[in-house]
């Protein structure tokens, strides 16, 4: 059964970091681009960061650039996401997803895990 699963959300404090993890069951990840999205209550879901098969990064939302960094271990079929001097408005449900082409377009991926939660409040 192919399927992706995140992990390393929870609570955090204004400033604080989060390293979030998706991995890969069921196939491998190394000929697929990883997404990671995310959606706040009331939000549309958004695109965050985007890696290669080969590991080239995307961060699309001005917001995240320089502060989210996305990273592949293709022998541990993983891809993280670090997010450091976390801010309340990060506060959202965390995706990670499977596709060919990195896209904002969530359409453009086959494979989505279940999210996890990020909160960042004191």
């Amino acid at each position: 059964q192919l399927q992706l699963v995140e992990s390393g959300g929870g609570l955090v404090q204004p400033g604080g970091s989060l390293r979030l993890s998706c991995k890969a069951s069921g196939f491998t990840l190394d000929y697929n681009v990883i997404g990671w999205f995310r959606q706040a209550p009331g939000k549309e879901r958004e695109g965050v960061s985007c890696i290669s098969s080969s590991g080239g990064a995307i961060n699309y939302p001005d917001s995240v650039k320089g502060r989210f960094t996305i990273s592949r271990d293709n022998a541990k079929n993983t891809v993280y996401l670090q997010m450091n001097s976390l801010k309340p408005e990060d506060t959202a449900i965390y995706y990670c997803a499977a596709g060919r082409i990195c896209s904002r377009s969530t359409w453009r991926y086959d494979y989505w895990g279940q999210g996890t939660q990020v909160t960042v409040s004191s």
